[in-house]
């Protein structure tokens, strides 16, 4: 279980060993510490935060892939196929119909778990350097993100209890 700990530890601080990563993962973490702040109801709000999140994510990517060295900024069909590109465009998608769902106030048919967002950034987070294309897709690395995200989830809201809780004679 140490192994999956040191990969776990390892994903959450290999952006912040790169500094063209900082700008892109920063945001993701004060989205995430502002949507635990919201009501864990869905609702248009969070559907907009999830969206902003899942958009600047995926932005990100997509500016580090036209900027790569590899590729030169060229979109080939053997790109499009890769895990890395699906994911990308599977997030980009996401984001604009939860962003589009919020602003516009209304969910398409089926789409209303849109509005519950609290914990999607603990996965665009731990996602961020493997898309980012720092580390490579792995099943250790997989089985790392969701090994660890009861207890992240666990330790998260226990430590925003006090934070989310209403003020003596404030309602809410």
């Amino acid at each position: 279980m140490s192994h999956y700990g040191a990969v776990f530890l390892d994903l959450v601080t290999t952006p912040f060993h790169h500094i063209e990563m900082i700008w892109g993962i920063v945001p993701l973490y004060v989205a995430w510490f502002l949507n635990e702040l919201t009501s864990p109801k869905a609702s248009f709000h969070t559907a907009m935060q999830t969206g902003f999140s899942f958009v600047w994510a995926s932005a990100h990517w997509l500016w580090q892939y036209t900027h790569s060295s590899e590729y030169h900024g060229h979109l080939t069909l053997s790109a499009l196929l890769a895990v890395n590109m699906a994911v990308t465009l599977l997030v980009m998608g996401v984001g604009a119909l939860a962003l589009w769902s919020g602003l516009r106030r209304k969910y398409p048919s089926g789409c209303a778990f849109l509005g519950h967002s609290r914990f999607a950034n603990y996965f665009m987070i731990l996602i961020f350097p493997i898309q980012s294309n720092y580390m490579e897709w792995s099943w250790t690395r997989l089985a790392a993100i969701f090994i660890f995200a009861i207890p992240v989830w666990v330790l998260v809201n226990l430590s925003m209890f006090f934070l989310r809780r209403p003020k003596p004679g404030r309602r809410r």
